[in-house]
């Protein structure tokens, strides 16, 4: 296309409705941008001539005549110098970003430097001005991060739940923003990362990272940045920048830019509210008093921290605000002491090897609490014991944070185990003084024998009277073994309680004998064995009635095996056929416990015809037996009738549909004419018949047959094959083939090599040769029919 021709359909669009509107929109865009970046320089100017006010202590107009003149003469626009004044006034971290410009800026490279300065104020200033952190972002990506390459930009609140709310976003499509306005809290993100690490994460490629993030769809391969935003050791939230392709390793004059963009966020951030539609519901957080009252509602002791910053406005230490009621200080001092203090002062020890302190400051910095049990007291003061431990939480609300710790003695922890265990064992302890007849129990004992804790505890000499009249003997021989023979002792008795109630208890014993040799102390335990008791007597009962059903299992399968082998013998002997030899094997299974529904017949009809066939009743013991024997015989009377081996199947399908019980069962069924030397064959669900020709084994095609009993009608196709002298045909069960390791045309095609490799020998031995190296593990019946043509 010429040149002139490009032009006239320019022209011609220009003046069509379309182009001019389109024309139209584009200059009122152009004229707003250009209105906002005035806008913004005139701030900045205004702000400038104000910080000139104050140092000079002029006027408006003299300091716009004094700003005007000393742009001139360092030959800058007078908003290029208008930013460098509020640099030099404001030391802030927009300073030290643009100054690291500088740093890194030498002639030519000077403009970078400026062009920086100015984006940046123009980006703080539109971000004081803008109503909320949605148009915050969108003016961070216009005026300080499109001119760096980045495309997106994402906001996130950290919320005192450990989660993350999108509190604005620009570049991202709506509904991208939408389906990431909220992320529960310990879901990994790549500003989840960057909260939990405190620190900027600069990622070359998020396919490197794999972490899910806003816009990853978007630019998988893009570049992403994400920087805590925080002021004061706090981290108010995340500041998420994204790229579209890879992103190279920035300057460090880049990265102070964008920390300082982060820092702007922060103060944003600090007077964040959710949207009333937003998926989680806000905690409000109490103010100090607030939090005062809660801790000395507590029960255990409590510290309510302040932050304390240094000159420059980061986070050094923290001031114990409050110390509750229950506070006791574990090196033993006042708490009029440690309130007020500092807690690195108060507690040297939390800097150290603890860690405590870096716990309180992520806590703060974060807003997750932190939890830990059974922390040792050293981590607060060295001077405690080392048994004293304690469960420590920490959690921040608002603007401070809860310290709490539970002091836990181990002794008093072990003897509180000590009870719990004679609780759940149901375990009373006795002592009994005999010179002076003092008795102590425990509360268990009480329980044990049904008393009120005030009556008075039961001697030794009386338990007879409390005790089963038949247990009488057994109890007396316990106590001559402890109080005349002076040995240990115990018994198991039935103690017979006041509320009527009899408990089966194990009571052991043993005596305390002084430096005389005289007995003067028996101390002792019992223990409710009451469960235990009847326990065993389910457990032999159960035992019985195993026994029991054991047997008559025994006696079915005995029945379902005699019947088996009557009907299906191991071993037959051949079947003699005029130009053709028959022999069978069934092999049964090797459990008896598996008696199968396996069948065979092979049998001349009395149209000269020999029957052959194969089947197998799903299921075991006596119900597939005997579904296997109205098989079998049905074939029988049916095939009788003349008709072929499809037509047979058919009739047989329909005999096992109406079966009691609904059996189904695989079959194949094939008639030999020895004058034709054909073979008529169908199956049902069943594995095709082998033929085994001049040394190589081949399966019979896979005629269409479903399994019999399944449905009422179902068609079944039949196959026909002549037969050549010295031809094997082989039928079987799957139990010569089947594997739990591998597949059925894994097991077949062993079966084919086996059958291929046997030498030329008598039918009965080649029969048992397949047996022998049958390579089934399922313990299944196997039938195997063998015909050879002669």
């Amino acid at each position: 296309m010429s040149p002139g021709r490009v032009l006239n359909l320019a022209g011609v669009a220009a003046t069509s409705p379309v182009g001019r509107l389109a024309a139209t929109v584009e200059r009122l865009r152009r004229e707003v941008r250009a209105a906002h970046a005035e806008a913004e320089g005139r701030a900045l100017v205004e702000l400038a001539k104000g910080i000139l006010v104050e140092r000079l202590g002029c006027g408006p107009a003299q300091a716009a005549r004094q700003l005007a003149e000393l742009a001139e003469q360092a030959r800058m626009s007078p908003l290029e110098f208008a930013v460098e004044v509020i640099n030099q006034a404001a030391r802030d971290r927009v300073a030290e970003a643009t100054d690291a410009f500088l740093a890194a800026a030498t002639g030519a490279r000077a403009a970078q430097r400026e062009q920086a300065a100015v984006r940046l104020r123009a980006a703080e200033s539109a971000a004081l001005a803008a109503p909320d952190a949605q148009a915050v972002v969108g003016s961070l990506l216009e005026h300080a991060l499109r001119p760096l390459g980045a495309v997106a930009v994402a906001l996130w609140a950290a919320n005192p739940d450990g989660s993350l709310s999108l509190a604005g976003s620009a570049g991202f499509a709506p509904a991208e923003a939408s389906r990431w306005r909220y992320v529960p809290p310990d879901v990994a993100t790549v500003a989840r990362r960057a909260l939990t690490e405190r620190s900027g994460q600069w990622m070359g490629s998020l396919a490197e990272t794999g972490l899910p993030t806003i816009g990853r769809n978007a630019h998988p391969d893009g570049g992403r940045v994400a920087v805590p935003a925080g002021t004061g050791g706090r981290i108010h939230g995340v500041l998420e920048i994204a790229w579209p392709a890879p992103l190279e390793p920035q300057p460090p004059q880049v990265v102070r830019q964008v920390e300082a963009l982060a820092e702007l966020c922060a103060h944003t951030l600090e007077t964040y509210a959710p949207r009333p539609d937003a998926v989680h519901e806000p905690r409000i957080m109490p103010d100090t008093a607030e939090l005062m009252d809660l801790a000395d509602g507590l029960h255990d002791p409590a510290l309510v921290l302040e932050p304390h910053l240094d000159a420059s406005g980061r986070l050094a230490d923290f001031r114990i605000q409050h110390v509750n009621t229950r506070f006791l200080d574990p090196a033993g001092r006042p708490r009029a002491v440690v309130s007020g203090a500092l807690l690195l002062e108060a507690y040297p020890m939390t800097a150290g090897g603890s860690e405590l302190f870096q716990h309180i400051e992520r806590v703060y910095a974060t807003g997750e609490p932190f939890r830990a049990r059974r922390t040792r007291l050293t981590a607060l003061v060295d001077q405690v014991p080392l048994s004293a431990v304690a469960d420590i939480s920490i959690s921040r609300h608002g603007n401070s944070v809860l310290l709490i710790w539970r002091i836990e003695d181990e002794t008093a922890r072990l003897a509180s185990l000590l009870q719990h265990a004679q609780r759940l064992g149901r375990v009373g302890g006795f002592e009994e003084n005999l010179l002076t007849g003092d008795i102590t129990w425990n509360g268990q004992m009480f329980d044990l024998y049904g008393r009120p804790a005030t009556s008075p505890p039961v001697p030794l000499e009386e338990l007879p009277a409390h005790a089963h009249p038949d247990d009488a003997v057994t109890i007396g021989r316990f106590l001559r073994t402890l109080l005349h023979q002076r040995r240990p002792a115990s018994a198991a008795f039935r103690l017979q309680r006041p509320d009527g109630v009899t408990r089966h208890i194990r009571v052991v014993a043993e005596p305390v004998l002084d430096t005389d040799g005289r007995l003067f102390v028996v101390r002792g335990a019992c223990q409710d064995i009451s469960a235990q008791h009847w326990t065993e007597v389910a457990l032999a009962a159960t035992r019985d009635q195993l026994a029991h059903t054991e047997q008559q299992a025994a006696e079915r399968n005995r029945l379902a095996l005699q019947l088996q082998h009557a009907i299906m013998p191991p071993t037959q002997a051949p079947l003699q056929v005029p130009g053709m030899e028959v022999a069978v094997r069934y092999r049964p299974a090797e459990t008896e416990n598996l008696v199968g529904g396996d069948w065979y017949d092979a049998v001349v009809l009395p149209s000269r015809r020999v029957l052959l066939c194969v089947g197998d009743v799903a299921g075991h013991g006596i119900e597939a037996a005997t579904s296997m024997v109205v098989l079998r015989n049905a074939l029988r009377g049916l095939a009788v009738t003349g008709a072929g081996p499809g037509q047979l199947l058919s009739w047989l399908n329909l005999v096992a549909h109406h079966l009691t019980g609904a059996v189904t069962a695989t079959a194949v069924c094939a008639l030999y004419d020895p004058d034709e030397r054909t073979l008529r064959w169908a199956r049902a669900g069943h594995l095709p018949p082998v033929l085994v020709r001049g040394g190589e084994a081949t399966p019979l095609p896979l005629l269409k047959g479903m399994l019999l009993g399944a449905v009422p009608d179902a068609p079944f196709e039949e196959g026909e094959v002549r037969l050549a002298p010295e031809d094997t045909l082989l039928m079987y069960t799957d139990g010569l083939v089947e594997r739990r390791d591998s597949s059925v045309e894994e097991s077949l095609t062993h079966l084919l090599s086996t059958a291929s490799r046997t030498a030329p020998t008598a039918l009965d031995q080649q029969l048992d040769r397949l047996l022998t190296y049958s390579r089934s593990d399922t313990d299944d019946d196997t039938c195997l029919v063998g015909v050879r043509v002669g």
